[in-house]
This record gives structure tokens, sequence and C-alpha cells, in this order.
């Protein structure tokens, strides 16, 4: 079973078709690429997932689940969790605490049992896996004001895993990053892969992209036009005609 499936699913602004029938999986364990130009769909497609944009037409499966007529917050509380273009980190909480706020599983019920047990220890080792496997740990006592550009990405991307989702969706990570940080941003996406957690990678590196993904759609004015593993889409005549040129032959 996946963990996500979207079966032709349609966003539309008007007149203007911004997703169009697009079916697209991710299993758990497995990071899929999505790239294409600006305009082509992509954080819109994350929104039609997320819950941030509504469907106009087709279905969205999670876990097993029909969600595309649940809102945002629902889709959050059953594993679906994302990340946003802008950095929106808490500037008076440091790291590790910025990752607390996302690791509370926070309910109307919750107060019950902390009453009756009142630390059962989850909220912190997620935390900490997530400092550990993005390499966050020596700087989790830090503000965010005090990190790099990179740095301040990584913690992103570790909060949104400090809420121990099983699908990760990440809207242009390496944006504003240099080679290197994108490079290393990469790797510790790799590493923070598990057999029951999946992602879904956006971005407009397309070398980051086409490097670490296990599989990638490419999406054209809302469409995919191609879809297959790395090597393949590096030599898809019309993915190098249309998006990546000389970059996927020689990334």
């Amino acid at each position: 079973m996946a963990l996500l499936e979207t079966r032709s699913i349609q966003v539309r602004y008007g007149g203007l078709l911004a997703v169009d029938a697009v079916d697209l999986r991710v299993d758990a364990g497995q990071l899929v690429g999505l790239i294409g130009p600006n305009g082509a769909g992509k954080t819109t497609l994350i929104d039609a997932l997320s819950g941030f944009a509504r469907l106009s037409a087709g279905e969205i499966h999670f876990a097993g689940r029909r969600i595309d007529t649940l809102p945002a917050y629902r889709r959050g509380r059953a594993g679906l969790a994302r990340t946003w273009q802008s950095l929106e980190l808490f500037g008076d909480l440091t790291v590790r605490e910025n990752l607390l706020v996302a690791a509370e599983r926070h309910r109307w019920w919750r107060f019950l049992v902390d009453a009756i047990r009142p630390d059962d220890g989850r909220a912190d080792a997620s935390v900490e896996r997530a400092l550990d496997v993005l390499g966050l740990s020596a700087l989790a006592d830090r503000m965010p004001d005090e990190l790099s550009q990179g740095q301040r990405k990584l913690v992103g991307v570790a909060r949104a895993l400090a809420g121990r989702p099983q699908l990760l969706c990440l809207d242009e990570p390496a944006a504003g990053l240099d080679p290197s940080e994108s490079s290393d941003l990469g790797q510790r996406l790799r590493a923070s892969l598990s057999d029951d957690v999946g992602m879904l990678l956006v971005d407009h590196d397309m070398s980051l992209v086409l490097s670490i993904s296990d599989y990638v759609y490419v999406l054209e004015f809302g469409r995919v036009i191609a879809q297959g593993p790395p090597e393949q889409i590096r030599t898809d005549e019309r993915v190098i005609a249309a998006y990546l040129g000389d970059q996927v032959r020689n990334p």
C-alpha cells in the first residue's frame, strides 16, 4: 500500500489550471523528488496535499485513508507534515525549544494524560533524534539569529521531523544555500529517512534532487510530463528540452 497516493487531482484558480490530473505516489522509506520551472505547480501541489489549497477534482489517499476532505490541521495530526519556503522559526526560543513546540502533540484531552503520566519522554526523544540526524545537537541551545542560513534551514526540517510525521513534504529546503550547504542538506535528508517515513522533496536545485531521490516526477504547466528513477529523468529528452538542459548532462 502506498503511503501517499493522488488520483487525477486538479487545482483550479479561476481560469488557471495550476495542477492538472496529477497522479503521484510516495511509499514509506522512499524519497521522491518533484521538479519543474517556476509556475509549474510544485508548491500548489504541496499546498493541495497538506490542505492549504482546495482540490477541484481528484482524490488524495494517505496511509490507506482518503484525506482530501480533511482540513490542514487534521492532515497534520494524521502524520502528513510540510515545511515552508519562508523560515518561520520562533526567534525568542532556542533551537531545541523550537523543536519541542512541534514535538508536543496538542489535544483537548492532553491535560488528562499529563495528570496521569506527566512525561512519557516521547517528545524529548523525537527532538533529540531530529537534532542528531540533522547534525544540530551542538547548536541545540543557540538562538535562531545566531545561526547561518544553512543551519536555519536544517532547523526547519528538524522541527518538522520532531513532530514524528509519516510523510514530510519539503518545499524548497535548499533555497538560498550555496552548493556545499545544499550538498550537506541532501546527505542529512537521506540520513533522516527510515522504513516508516516517506519524503516528497520540491527544489530548484536539480543536482540535489537527482542525486538523493529514489524516484522523480517532472511538472510542466501543472501536468506530469515525465517520471521515473533519476537516471531515467537525466536522459529524458522532454525534461532536457523543457527544464534542465546541460545541468542534467553535467550535474
